[in-house]
Parts: C-alpha cells; sequence; structure tokens
C-alpha cells in the first residue's frame, strides 16, 4: 500500500490527534460504557475490554505506524475519544484495506470534532500514505455515522454491503454491519458525527 511511518500527531484547528497515554485509559472505559456511544456499536464495555480495546490500538501503530488517535479538543479536554486509520483485520470481498473510524464521549459529540478530525486523517492516509482508498462501515442504523461519511465526500456501493464476519450469524449487530463507503484521493472534505471502530 505504500505505507509510511505516521507521526506521533497530527494537528487541526481545534484538535490535537496523538499517541494514546495511560491517563487516557479512564476517560476511554468511561465512553465505553456509555449506553449512548455504543447504542449502535454493541454492548457497553466493562474496563478490562476497554483496556484490551485500548491495547489492540496501541500493538496497530507498532505494527504499521498508524492507527486511532487519541483526540485532544486543545484548552478544553485531554480526551474525548479517538478518530484515525486502522487496517481491517477480518476478510471480506473489499479487504485488505484502511477505514477511517472513530468513537467520542457523548459530552462531545456534535461540535463537529470528529468531521474536523476525520477529514485530517484522510488528508494524512492519501497524502502521506499513498493510499489510492479509504473506507469506511457503520450499520444501517447509525445514521449519524452515514452522514458523517457522506459530508467526508464517501460514496456507498449497495453491492459492498456486508455481514461482519467476525461476528456471529444471528449477532443483531453482524446482521446490521452491513454498509460501506468509500472515498476517492478528491473527496476528503467533511463536516460532523461519530463512529465505530472494529
Amino acid at each position: 500500500m505504500g505505507m509510511s511511518a505516521a507521526p506521533d500527531s497530527l494537528t487541526t484547528e481545534r484538535l490535537l490527534l496523538r499517541r494514546w497515554r495511560a491517563s487516557d485509559r479512564a476517560p476511554f472505559a468511561a465512553l465505553n460504557a456509555d449506553p449512548r456511544v455504543m447504542r449502535t456499536l454493541g454492548p457497553p464495555l466493562a474496563r478490562a475490554a476497554s483496556d484490551a480495546l485500548a491495547d489492540r490500538i496501541e500493538a496497530h501503530f507498532a505494527e504499521h505506524g498508524f492507527g486511532m488517535w487519541a483526540v485532544e479538543v486543545r484548552a478544553v479536554a485531554e480526551f474525548v475519544g479517538f478518530v484515525g486509520l486502522g487496517a481491517v483485520r477480518f476478510e471480506a470481498h473489499f479487504t485488505p484495506c484502511v477505514e477511517v473510524a472513530w468513537r467520542l464521549a457523548a459530552e462531545h459529540q456534535g461540535r463537529g470534532y470528529a468531521t474536523e478530525a476525520a477529514r485530517a486523517a484522510l488528508r494524512f492516509g492519501f497524502a502521506h500514505l499513498a493510499l489510492a482508498e479509504i473506507v469506511a462501515f457503520t450499520t444501517p442504523e447509525n445514521s449519524a455515522s452515514r452522514a458523517l461519511m457522506e459530508r467526508l465526500g464517501m460514496q456507498r456501493n449497495p453491492l459492498d454491503d456486508f455481514e461482519h464476519p467476525a461476528l456471529a450469524p444471528g449477532n443483531p449487530y453482524a446482521r446490521t454491519s452491513s454498509t460501506e463507503s468509500r472515498a476517492g484521493r478528491s473527496t476528503t472534505n467533511a463536516t460532523n458525527a461519530l463512529g465505530t471502530f472494529h
């Protein structure tokens, strides 16, 4: 994919996208335990499961040189969630690929932070990693993420809908993890919402 190591941080007008700190784990666990955040992602996570997800995020940085950055709102909050790029780990008809994904605490949603950070992540993926395309996917019920994908300039192809192979058949989240969107090099502009990390 022509990838090279990412810097430890990206900056936008209001945000710092940075590598994770130990102090991020408590607020990360709080957002993962919040039913408002997890409504379309799956059951709320216990602290051990949240920490395991943080471990996987760090391992992804170690393996690929890029990943889901911790998002800090300068002069407002040191940690509001994550936004970044991830190599998709499961097999599907559109893999291998890299996805853009996001998850923000409920109290920090609706302020354009996810959009601002996702724009920066897409710009980085196309310009620095030389990716030909970046995908995103969510459940059909997650209208906020679907709207954000559209504002990012991503296009849905119904032929790319799929049952999430990492979840058991009959799992309601597998059954609804059935949309996938793509962005080209020129479609990196956007505006506001929340999202997923698989």
